[in-house]
């Protein structure tokens, strides 16, 4: 058994991680870019762009003139930690964003890994996958999931089958019952 200390350290961390999301959350639709930047470690590895948060800010701010408002729902987080001072995460999102005239929604999972360092939580990185995006007005629909009206280039649905166990349970079912289910079956 963990002694108190631990057990302890373990629930504010947990407390604290739990906020991430949150004020990623608030960060992005009130642009509030440097408290977004923020959230990341200091040497936030953002690929093409660089290493740090000023190429993390260089990535994100013109991203956000693809639309105008957004509301992002935090649905939900589960936490694993690999040490004391990392985890791992997943964080249910359900976003809406106006463009254009049009509202549209989007069903996300982030797939996130924290790390604490001098005794506070920061996102390592964020890797953002969806089910749908689709005008709030309509169903999503296929074959691709994402009917975002004039942006032709919104990341394609990689969700369900980004899940390791989806593929496993529906060829355990046989593609029969997946058939009953959809139109659009993912392969």
């Amino acid at each position: 058994m963990q002694g108190i200390e631990t057990r302890l350290d373990r629930v504010e961390s947990t407390l604290a991680i739990q906020q991430l999301p949150i004020r990623y959350a608030m960060a992005v639709d009130g642009r509030d870019i440097d408290s977004w930047v923020d959230l990341f470690v200091a040497e936030v590895n953002c690929g093409s762009y660089g290493t740090g948060r000023d190429a993390l800010r260089k990535f994100i701010e013109p991203t956000l003139t693809n639309f105008y408002r957004s509301q992002h729902f935090i649905c939900g987080h589960r936490i694993a930690f690999t040490d004391a001072d990392n985890a791992t995460g997943m964080v249910y999102c359900r976003a809406e964003h106006e463009d254009q005239g049009h509202w549209v929604v989007m069903a996300i999972c982030y797939f996130d890994s924290y790390m604490r360092v001098d005794g506070e939580w920061f996102f390592v990185r964020r890797r953002e996958k969806h089910w749908y995006a689709s005008d709030v007005l309509n169903a999503p629909s296929g074959p691709n999931f994402s009917q975002w009206p004039g942006q032709p280039d919104i990341p394609q649905q990689n969700l369900p089958e980004g899940f390791p166990t989806w593929r496993a349970f529906w060829d355990r079912m046989g593609r029969e019952a997946e058939r009953k289910r959809t139109r659009f079956p993912v392969r």
